[in-house]
């Protein structure tokens, strides 16, 4: 029987000869960094090649109206558009707007939830991008009485 330094050991070549055969999926854990960078909604999305995002209410987004702490607020987002390449959640006044990116194609449920840290009260943007370039947002303004963010 392998001792868990052993199968960590193992692990770590089939991963290796998996990834110097071609095997392992690189551009799914590679992220777009300018993006994530980015200090701006409208940079994010320009960084993303997004077009200008148009409301819409298949887009939604959840959270509560008034957050205790900025260090961590559940918000939900998601969409049912037809041909969704990418779902966004953005926070205006963070350091980084871009917070979360989701690939989703027709297989994969596009609702999210998640834990985001929050600077200050801020608006809070969900933003389906599709196949064919348009962007469509959904908008929530959360209050926050003590930020998340160290800032």
């Amino acid at each position: 029987m392998l001792n868990r330094r052993q199968t960590l050991q193992h692990s770590w070549a089939v991963a290796t000869l998996l990834g110097t055969a071609g095997f392992m999926p690189f551009k799914a854990i590679a992220f777009d960094k300018s993006a994530f960078e980015a200090k701006s909604i409208a940079a994010a999305l320009k960084a993303l090649g997004a077009s200008a995002p148009i409301a819409s209410s298949d887009v939604t987004i959840t959270g509560p109206e008034i957050a205790d702490s900025g260090v961590s607020v559940m918000v939900g987002f998601g969409t049912t558009l037809p041909n969704v390449k990418r779902l966004l959640l953005l926070v205006d006044k963070n350091p980084s707007a871009l917070v979360a990116s989701f690939q989703v194609s027709p297989a994969v449920d596009s609702q999210f939830s998640l834990r985001i840290k929050m600077n200050q009260s801020s608006d809070v943007y969900a933003v389906a991008l599709t196949q064919d370039g348009k962007a469509y947002f959904a908008k929530r303004d959360i209050k926050v009485t003590i930020g998340g963010c160290g800032e």
